[in-house]
């Protein structure tokens, strides 16, 4: 009675080792789906700004800065490895991009050319794509990272090579500010 007993706990052990493992392998696959997800966003993005760069460069000769500085903060962005220095590579090419609009917005010649409007809104919405991706994998990743610190499948963590995901964080400060915007009649 005593072994059947000892076998029945020693089975349901088993079951939950391979349950538990199971679901980190599980969770460690959202998370780089997750992470795949951002990086096919991420490409749609890097791939229309130099559209939106050609189209813009022969109105704005006199702003070469602010183009040199797209196409910098893009190049940047291209390289960049991990969470970490890949957020703030886009943090930095989110920020030129802001001042390449502002400047195309000062200009009825850019205003003027059509691609550049269906750019701005494509990349418009690949920025909202991005931010749904981002959110998605801070998610799942903020999931797998508090189930394997979790007792007792953090004994089993180890066996899943489980290691804590990294977040995508703002890194930048002048990412949190509230854009301004003026609809005022002049």
């Amino acid at each position: 009675m005593g072994s059947v007993i000892f076998l029945l706990v020693l089975a349901a052990i088993v079951l939950w080792v391979i349950s538990a493992f199971n679901r980190l392998i599980g969770l460690k696959g959202q998370v780089a789906n997750g992470w795949k997800q951002i990086d096919v966003q991420l490409r749609r993005r890097h791939d229309l700004i130099p559209n939106l760069v050609d189209t813009v460069k022969g109105a704005l000769q006199f702003e070469r800065d602010t183009l040199e500085a797209v196409i910098s903060a893009r190049t940047r962005a291209v390289s960049a490895q991990g969470v970490a220095e890949t957020a703030r590579a886009e943090g930095a090419l989110t920020q030129a991009l802001g001042r390449l609009f502002a400047v195309a917005e000062a200009y009825p010649d850019i205003k003027a050319l059509g691609n550049v409007g269906q750019l701005q809104e494509e990349l418009a919405s690949t920025e909202n794509r991005i931010a749904f991706a981002r959110q998605h994998y801070n998610d799942v990743a903020t999931q797998y990272n508090v189930v394997q610190a979790q007792f007792p499948t953090m004994l089993v963590a180890g066996l899943a090579k489980a290691s804590p995901a990294e977040l995508w964080e703002i890194t930048d400060p002048g990412e949190r500010d509230v854009p301004r915007v003026d609809i005022s009649v002049r």
